[in-house]
């Protein structure tokens, strides 16, 4: 068989119908069906038939660069993923050009974004015409960088700005205001969501967000998640469904609901060889006082397992106290942490802001006299502080663990070393950038910008 009717194990293919200049896509005999990166699939009707219309982010990791496509809708039908799961794909008949020859082939749309290739190329495709050498890539042509970017040159020149969705509860806060504001200095287009004014629809076909009054959020290129914790999973459910939808969550349902668990966090924390405070968990009464025993006895701290801003935890100073307080959570069928109290740590905590892997600012938190406490929104002071090699690696990996692309990691120095008390999946900017004079929240909107590859 001649050389042009081989093919290596990755492929260029253009589309003309579609208007996609090119597409690199993995060569697999042992997938039936071929597939292409699809989001936002909407099916309709023109005339008497049925047609789809989908965007494509044809270029792996840039999500800057959509094509808006539409074709005839051939079937839906039912195809395994590689993960053995069963999923309802829209199914079209497109011609495709390989090299120097044009023939037609059926695609499934289906989200690739987690897939290292934008397209795969099955064996109904290569039936009868093609032989394939895993050992070679590119076998009909190569396609430069540069000549890549003239392609898309195009796409990208009426591209001004990002269109953000701030998924939150409250405008006002100093949090919200800031990220607003370094999004729309970067030239972007930010708006604000209320988390319980929005509300979806599950279908295999046409998933949708829609926005108090019917409006269709279809135009988000990425979501900043500041869900509070009392609609957590509500906020979780539709950061799922935009990410179904396509659309970049700077941090996602999965890492957030982790972090919100605090015994989950913990077990993973423990699994991953980061050290905290020696922490204790059971269900019945009984066990209780083997359980203050456990974490060195009183003082210790008592937490309820989703907490925030210091509410929800309790220093019970003996161990009298601690069998009373614990025993009267478990009563009404309250789930807490029991955990030892860092007592050489005189009331003070670090906190450090970690976002895209990274330390970006910390400040040291000073609790009030007589409060144990050292969060702001108890009335900690805020400082300065040089954090040391060791705890800025014991913030990022902590981060990590979670999957947090934006995380406040609250670290406390022992006479063991540094310990990670928590991480927090919305931290708040006002406490640390007054402090430290960051301006924190243009990094994360830089983040957003990294991550979809858009250029200014």
């Amino acid at each position: 068989m001649k050389d042009n009717k081989v093919l290596g194990s990755e492929e260029w293919c253009r589309f003309e119908e579609l208007g996609i200049p090119a597409i690199k896509a993995r060569v697999d005999s042992g997938a039936k069906t071929s597939s292409i990166q699809a989001n936002k699939i909407k099916i309709f009707t023109k005339g008497l038939e049925d047609w789809v219309r989908f965007e494509v982010n044809p270029l792996q990791d840039n999500r800057s660069i959509s094509i808006l496509c539409q074709a005839k809708l051939v079937d839906v039908r039912s195809v395994k993923s590689s993960q053995g799961i069963s999923e309802e794909r829209p199914v079209i008949k497109t011609p495709v050009k390989i090299g120097g020859t044009v023939f037609e082939i059926e695609l499934t749309l289906a989200n690739r974004d987690t897939m290292e290739y934008r397209m795969l190329l099955g064996r109904e495709a290569l039936n009868g015409r093609y032989l394939v050498d895993p050992s070679k890539s590119f076998n009909q042509g190569v396609i430069s960088d540069d000549d890549l970017s003239h392609k898309y040159r195009p796409y990208q020149s009426d591209k001004t700005g990002l269109s953000i969705g701030l998924l939150a509860s409250n405008p006002e806060l100093y949090s919200n205001k800031r990220i607003i504001e370094a999004g729309e200095m970067r030239g972007h287009k930010v708006v604000f969501l209320n988390v319980e004014n929005v509300y979806m629809k599950l279908d295999a076909t046409s998933p949708e967000i829609r926005y108090r009054g019917g409006n269709i959020l279809d135009k988000f290129d990425a979501v900043i998640p500041r869900i509070k914790p009392s609609v957590t999973f509500y906020g979780c459910a539709l950061l799922r469904q935009f990410d179904t939808l396509g659309v970049y969550c700077l941090n996602s349902a999965d890492s957030i609901s982790k972090s919100r668990d605090k015994l989950f966090a913990s077990q993973l924390f423990s699994k991953h060889d980061i050290h905290i405070p020696i922490t204790g968990f059971a269900k019945s009464p009984m066990d209780t006082k083997d359980l203050i025993r456990m974490v060195n006895g009183a003082p210790l701290i008592i937490k309820l397992l989703e907490s925030t801003q210091g509410k929800g935890v309790v220093l019970a100073e003996t161990n009298k106290a601690a069998e009373s307080v614990i025993n009267a959570f478990k009563s009404v069928q309250t789930n807490i942490l029991v955990q030892e109290f860092i007592k050489e740590a005189n009331g003070q905590d670090i906190r450090c802001f970690v976002v895209n892997g990274k330390v970006v600012a910390s400040m040291q938190r000073q609790a009030q006299k007589g409060e144990f406490r050292a969060n702001i929104h108890q009335g900690g002071a805020a400082s300065l502080i040089k954090i040391t090699s060791e705890e800025r690696k014991l913030a990022i990996k902590s981060a990590k663990v979670l999957n947090l692309d934006v995380a406040g990691v609250d670290i406390i120095r022992s006479n063991r070393g540094p310990l990670l008390l928590e991480v927090n999946s919305s931290p708040g900017l006002e406490g640390i950038e007054n402090t430290t004079g960051m301006d924190i929240a243009n990094v994360m909107i830089e983040t957003i910008e990294r991550k979809l590859k858009y250029v200014q």
